[in-house]
């Protein structure tokens, strides 16, 4: 019978989870390069995500944004790449 390292599962884990957060941060810092966010100024920015994070978002202001969301990500597959 083999035994278990379960400090080496829990580290390789944990491992793995820092390695998913830092791909999400990096996806989202190019997301918001892709659109063109990067442009405003950071308050405004952060005005806008609380916005839209906010409980007074409706389930179809959400369905809205997703409708644009995926056209936008559409579109952008579309284009010639230079």
């Amino acid at each position: 019978m083999k035994v278990r390292d379960y400090d080496a599962e829990l580290k390789a884990l944990g491992d793995k989870a820092k390695a998913l957060k830092a791909k999400k941060v990096q996806q989202l810092g190019e997301l918001v390069a892709a659109t063109g966010a990067d442009a405003l100024d950071l308050n405004v920015l952060t005005g806008a995500l609380l916005s839209a994070v906010q409980e007074s978002a409706t389930p179809e202001k959400l369905e809205a944004w997703r409708s644009e969301g995926a056209a936008f990500f559409q579109q952008r597959g579309k284009k010639p790449r230079a």
